[in-house]
């Protein structure tokens, strides 16, 4: 198996799990197609996926959609669009609901699927924090869709002097929502806060299914499909594919017809698509990759190097240490370094091996872990495959600030799995100089003591950081991404695409998928009624 294990489904070649006996042949699934679910052509052949605990296949069969299926998609979507541009807000919040509803009765079956085809566990990860996730997000978006309000996402302004009106709405087009492997529920293409976002402003959305997990997919879109029907919009609003050919995707992405896409996942896949759309002007909304480094000064240390230690490790491990907003790196400031690394190192020693999602997975977190080493790492604990399935040990690594620098490159790479780095820095000095090499991030943390012990420190390290992250946080780790209408859930690139979005809060996430529109000297009986 190849592929960005970090979610660049995109970039997975069709090859991926292929199996062609009858057996996997007579439990093909289907796409998703204009309102109807349809057989891929069997020339392209088929796809399976595996079960990380066991390492084994999973028999059920997808298919591989040709560019002539994408092609009908993209087509259907465009009729979507012009169907649905004049439904009003409450028919679209009906849809978000009703799909909200029917996916909630489906719960524990989708949740044991979504367990099987990813190893993460069942309760209460996917049964009820992951799931539930998913259905706020979905009512939530219900919510801003039927919003008309001034501080709703279509932010409608009224010049009464001039008659010009203006306002957000659709995009005219379809989005291509793609999803990653991590969250195979509330960040799904079918069912996840791009998604919703994108249905809430009034679009047709064509999504892509991760071959990680693609029967979970199957089972989102056709709850999506069944709540498109029943609130009256057009049957191609919701169209599902399980995977393509690398080039197809991307021509997609290039398509005129694709409005915008949405995408989460690695920084090889985010980039490809970066590289397609910005040559067609395509909006492109990318969340790619962030080490998320965690500066723990001299004070907060003195206080509880221990405590410190232990939040950030279990931090490290959430998820088997696949969550975009793992913190990756710490870096430690002042001689109580050497506590909190003992501390970890104590943590990750006695836990568990974590479940990655593919060996592919494995093999690349391998491949990581040596490379940093080799690049003057020390190897503290752990940092080899474990177990049956795609069990890896939970690591940490020990670096000198002085050689972090020396070899930026390779040391502040991200490891997608159970692996944390402790960057030991001297002084305060040291830090920020540290500080001043990463790239954009999604989040950055600073540990502080009491009493104001560190107020240099976070003077110092926030002048830097602050710029170079979408959420800086104070005392407590980045893991969790809270659905509310202030979080930001993006940063500068190369974390996103660019830093002037969130992918997660309602209603600013669906304003993404929205165009600014002017109504100048138009009659009050055309426009709009939150124009009027």
């Amino acid at each position: 198996m190849v592929g960005s294990v970090g979610g660049g489904c995109l970039l997975i070649p069709a090859s991926y799990g292929v199996e062609g006996s009858a057996r996997y042949h007579e439990r093909m699934s289907t796409t998703l197609t204009a309102g109807t679910w349809v057989n891929a052509p069997s020339d392209r052949g088929t796809f399976h996926a595996w079960n990380p605990t066991t390492g084994k296949a999973i028999e059920r069969s997808f298919p591989i959609s040709t560019w002539e299926d994408l092609d009908l998609m993209a087509s259907a979507a465009m009729d979507a669009a012009r169907s649905d541009a004049g439904s009003e807000p409450g028919r679209i919040a009906r849809c978000l609901l009703l799909m909200a509803d029917r996916l909630d009765d489906r719960r524990a079956g989708i949740a044991a699927v979504a367990h099987e085809e990813t190893g993460l566990p069942l309760d209460p990860r996917l049964a009820v924090i992951e799931f539930d996730r998913m259905l706020g997000q979905l009512r939530q978006a219900a919510e801003g869709a039927k919003d008309v309000s001034p501080e709703s996402w279509r932010q409608p302004l009224i010049d009464v002097d001039t008659n010009i009106r203006s306002d957000r709405g659709p995009l005219g087009g379809p989005v291509l929502c793609i999803g990653p492997n991590n969250f195979p529920l509330a960040f799904h293409a079918v069912s996840g806060g791009d998604f919703a976002s994108a249905i809430a402003a009034g679009n047709p959305v064509i999504a892509k299914g991760h071959p990680l997990h693609p029967e979970t997919g199957r089972l989102l879109a056709e709850c999506a499909h069944q709540a498109v029907m029943e609130a009256g919009l057009h049957p191609a609003t919701v169209q599902y594919f399980h995977h393509c050919e690398p080039e197809d995707g991307l021509r997609l992405v290039r398509d005129p017809r694709i409005a915008a896409v949405g995408f989460t996942g690695g920084r090889e896949a985010g980039l490809a698509i970066k590289t397609a759309a910005d040559g067609s002007g395509t909006p492109a909304y990318l969340e790619m990759s962030s080490v998320n480094p965690v500066f723990l000064a001299a004070g907060a240390l003195a206080g509880d190097a221990t405590g410190h230690a232990e939040a950030w490790a279990g931090s490290i491990m959430m998820g088997a240490g696949q969550f975009c907003t793992k913190p990756g790196i710490a870096i430690v400031i002042g001689p109580e370094g050497g506590s909190f690394v003992d501390a970890a190192a104590a943590v990750l020693g006695s836990a568990p091996p974590g479940i990655l999602f593919s060996s592919a997975g494995v093999q690349r977190l391998s491949a990581g872990v040596e490379a940093a080493v080799e690049a003057g790492a020390k190897l503290v604990v752990g940092g080899r495959p474990a177990g049956s399935g795609f069990g890896f040990e939970p690591t940490l690594l020990e670096v000198g600030a002085d050689v972090l620098m020396n070899r930026f490159d390779v040391l502040s790479a991200e490891l997608f799995g159970p692996v944390g780095m402790v960057v030991r820095a001297e002084d305060l000095a040291s830090a920020v100089a540290v500080a001043e090499m990463f790239e954009g991030q999604l989040t950055t943390t600073i540990c502080t003591g009491s009493g104001g012990v560190d107020d240099d420190a976070w003077m110092a390290l926030s002048s830097v950081l602050r710029a170079r992250c979408g959420r800086l946080l104070e005392n407590k780790m980045p893991t969790g991404v809270a659905v509310v209408p202030s979080m930001v859930h993006g940063g500068p690139f190369p974390a996103t695409g660019h830093p002037g979005f969130t992918a997660v809060g309602m209603p600013t996430g669906i304003e993404r998928f929205s165009m600014r529109r002017c109504w100048d000297g138009v009659e009050a009986r055309r426009l709009p009624a939150w124009l009027q």
